[in-house]
C-alpha cells in the first residue's frame, strides 16, 4: 500500500462498472472524430445534416454521437480528462477503434495564438491516466495517427509546431514554478486532456491522436495573457479533426 492512492495502479482488467453496462445494443463507426470544441460541433454537425445515431447522457449534459460516413462519427467531447475519458471509454465500448481529437492550449513558449501544435507526448500531472495506466512521467498519442493528422495539416496547408504538452487538472493551479519545470522538460504547450485521453486508449488498446491550437499565453509568468482564447481556430480545427479522422484507416 501507497501513501498515495493514485499510485496504487490496479492491473486487473475488470472493473464493477463497465462503459457498456446499459447494453445500449448499438454499433458505432470504428473512427470518431472527438473535438473539445463546445456547441460548435453540434451546431455544425445539423447544418451538414450529420443525423444523429446515439446519445451519452450525463446528470449535466447529453452529448450526441453523430453519423458522418460509415467509418467516422462525430462527438463533442466534455471539457477535462475525467469527463472526456468517461466519454470516449463509452465511445469505444461501442465499437469504436480509432480517436482524432483536437483542442485548445496553453502557450509555455513564445507561440503566436492559433499556431497548431502536434504534441509527440504528454506529461501526466493530472489524475485520471493513473487508473488507466501504471505510474509513469509520460503518455503518448499513437503514432500513426500523429503522422496522418500531420498530413492533413500539411495537405491544408497548415503550418504546425511539434513539442510535448503538460497535461493537468488544475487550470488555476499552474504555477509560476511548474510552468517553469514543464518547460524545462520540453513541454511547450499545456492542456487538460491528452495525457488521459491517450492512457485510456492504450488501455482499450486502440489508436489516439489529438492536436492543439494555442488559445492563451503562459510564455510570461509575469504577465499572462488570455489573447482571444484561440477563437478564431474553432471550426478550422473542426473540419481538420474531421479530415484526419477520414483519412484513418480502421
Amino acid at each position: 500500500m501507497s501513501n498515495f492512492p493514485i499510485l496504487e495502479y490496479d492491473y486487473s482488467e475488470r472493473a464493477v462498472l463497465e462503459p457498456d453496462h446499459r447494453e445500449l445494443g448499438i454499433e458505432l463507426p470504428p473512427c470518431a472524430a472527438f473535438p473539445i470544441l463546445g456547441d460548435c460541433v453540434g451546431e455544425y454537425a445539423q447544418r451538414n445534416g450529420f443525423a444523429e445515431i446515439a446519445r451519452y447522457e450525463t446528470v449535466t449534459k447529453t452529448y450526441p454521437v453523430y453519423r458522418v460516413s460509415d467509418s467516422v462519427c462525430l462527438c463533442e467531447a466534455p471539457f477535462g480528462a475525467p469527463a472526456a475519458v468517461s466519454l470516449m471509454d463509452w465511445l469505444i465500448a461501442y465499437g469504436v477503434r480509432a480517436v482524432v481529437s483536437t483542442g485548445s492550449c496553453g502557450a509555455l513558449i513564445d507561440l503566436p495564438e492559433n499556431t497548431f501544435v502536434v504534441p509527440r507526448r504528454a506529461l501526466r500531472d493530472e489524475g485520471c491516466s493513473y487508473h488507466y495506466m501504471p505510474p509513469a512521467r509520460w503518455s503518448y498519442p499513437d503514432d500513426r495517427l500523429q503522422q496522418i493528422i500531420t498530413e492533413t495539416l500539411e495537405t491544408a496547408n497548415i503550418h504546425c509546431e511539434f513539442c510535448d504538452t503538460w497535461t493537468t487538472d488544475a487550470i488555476y493551479r499552474e504555477t509560476v514554478d511548474k510552468v517553469r519545470r514543464s518547460r524545462a522538460e520540453g513541454c511547450g504547450v499545456v492542456d487538460m486532456e491528452c495525457a488521459s485521453l491517450s492512457a485510456c486508449a492504450e488501455f482499450r488498446r486502440v489508436a489516439f491522436g489529438q492536436f492543439l491550437y494555442t488559445a492563451d499565453s503562459l510564455a510570461d509568468t509575469d504577465a499572462y495573457d488570455a489573447r482571444s482564447w484561440g477563437r478564431q481556430s474553432l471550426l478550422p480545427a473542426l473540419e481538420l479533426c474531421l479530415k484526419a479522422a477520414k483519412n484513418v484507416e480502421c
